[in-house]
């Protein structure tokens, strides 16, 4: 390669306009993404890991979800996955993940269900009334990467998330945010698609402008990381969260400015004709988002899942949420009965209700299909945008007939950058919820100097 020919070196910020709006381009090599190879003798860049969330409530009819085996998982799975058959080989299933043991908050498992989900961890139970739990793995993985993309994350939601009740006195916020910046902070999701586009690329000047201001002293912030790891071993509990809570955002800080001198760096490279990358001329182009009309509840949680993988690929942000339902009451009418989604879960095994709920878990499923599935078709380097994603489905409940917490279900789909073997069902897998975090934020390439909730290790058979 000519390291002085910078014909197809592209500006990370250009920008493709037409109808009044402002697109970024896809993630392409030639934009350097967040390492400068041309340190290493200008070998091309790997693209970065994505990781994102879908959730669904309730729980799932097992019979109906599982696979009856490792081999017929692909040969033959179950109704609620069917319509990722064609993508089976890159989704991996794991049976036996254990949630949070709720026993000081019995009496609210769906205040629980959702607010675990991603932090791995129960509420504070003095100050139950307030929000007080952790933070969630996304915002986790957003703190390590948030710096280098427009947005830190993208959190989307079907519904408000506005459900007040007020089970076992929990705060109502836990009912509907799975996100939490940090443990006192919930962060609210969009609902409105059109609104998403805008926040995406619909603005100009939303990134943050490089200036003197922003270049704080890097040993300066190495002395505070140091001295407060010693004085956190001499501090009680709830010292400890508030001192977590400070070094997220000083650790937030730090990775901001090594993004702003890798910028800098870029930008000196780019003026002395030094291009850094090669774009594969294969990289698909930017996906279509069109705003449905109607209300039809698939076509709208499909342009959601559209907005995230176009997100993805044009490397505006690298982590989402998309709580796809909670449990106020939704129904699905596509289906041909209007019952809400809870009350069929409590379902005491009569036929027509199992029936109903199984519908909906395919429903759910079918969605995220549609979303994994296009990212599937998108070429990205070497390979495909799934490639490098690492995209996970799944429910804070096993069963919502007996509000069961001991083998969660959990899709995983998409191979973290060749970090996670797919194409699997690992039928006795020994961990729980904050192993799976802990793990698939490790695969994401984020380090952790400390444990995720409950989690105890990572779950090595998932990792390639």
């Amino acid at each position: 390669m000519n390291r002085t020919d910078n014909r197809s070196r592209v500006d990370r910020r250009t920008l493709l306009k037409g109808a009044g709006v402002s697109l970024a381009l896809p993630l392409m090599e030639s934009l350097g993404w967040n390492s400068p190879s041309w340190a290493a003798g200008g070998s091309v860049a790997k693209p970065p890991v994505r990781l994102g969330f879908m959730y669904m409530p309730h729980g799932v009819i097992m019979d109906e979800f599982w696979p009856k085996s490792p081999e017929a998982y692909r040969d033959s799975p179950p109704p609620a996955i069917e319509s990722l058959r064609p993508i089976l080989d890159q989704c991996l299933m794991m049976k036996g993940i254990s949630g949070v043991p709720i026993e000081p908050f019995g009496g609210a498992p769906h205040a629980l269900e959702l607010s675990t989900w991603l932090t791995a961890t129960l509420p504070d139970a003095d100050t139950r009334s307030r929000v007080n739990i952790a933070i969630s793995a996304d915002q986790i993985m957003a703190n390590y990467v948030g710096a280098h993309t427009l947005l830190p994350s993208l959190e989307l939601a079907t519904m408000p998330q506005t459900w007040k009740e007020n089970q076992a006195g929990l705060h109502e916020a836990y009912y509907s945010h799975c996100s939490y910046r940090s443990p006192t902070q919930p962060v609210p999701a969009e609902i409105d698609p059109r609104n998403v586009l805008n926040r995406l690329f619909g603005k100009k000047g939303q990134a943050s402008r490089v200036t003197k201001a922003n270049t704080l002293d890097r040993q300066m912030l190495d002395r505070v990381l140091g001295g407060a790891r010693d004085l956190r071993r001499t501090l009680a509990p709830t010292d400890q969260q508030k001192l977590d809570e400070y070094l997220d955002s000083v650790r937030a800080v730090e990775r901001r400015i090594v993004a702003i001198e890798h910028r800098q760096q870029e930008a000196a490279l780019e003026k002395a004709g030094v291009r850094s990358t090669k774009r594969h001329a294969s990289d698909s182009p930017p996906i279509e988002v069109k705003i449905p009309e109607g209300d039809k509840r698939s076509e709208y949680m499909q342009v959601m899942c559209d907005l995230t993988v176009l997100a993805f690929q044009t490397d505006t942000t690298r982590v989402s949420t998309y709580i796809g339902s909670t449990p106020n009451g939704v129904s699905y009418p596509e289906l041909g009965f209007t019952d809400k989604h809870h009350s069929q879960t409590h379902h005491e095994n009569r036929k027509e209700m199992v029936r109903k709920v199984a519908a909906i878990t395919k429903f759910n499923i079918d969605q995220f299909a549609y979303m994994v599935r296009k990212m599937a078709s998108l070429r990205e380097g070497d390979g495909t945008l799934l490639d490098n994603c690492i995209m996970m489905w799944g429910s804070g409940l096993e069963d919502g007939n007996k509000h069961r917490r001991e083998n969660l279900p959990f899709i995983v789909a998409g191979k973290g950058g060749g970090s996670i073997k797919t194409g699997r069902f690992l039928t006795d897998v020994k961990g729980n919820q904050g192993d799976l975090l802990k793990t698939l934020l490790a695969c994401a390439g984020v380090p952790l100097d400390r444990p995720i909730g409950i989690a105890t290790k990572q779950i090595t058979e998932m990792m390639a």
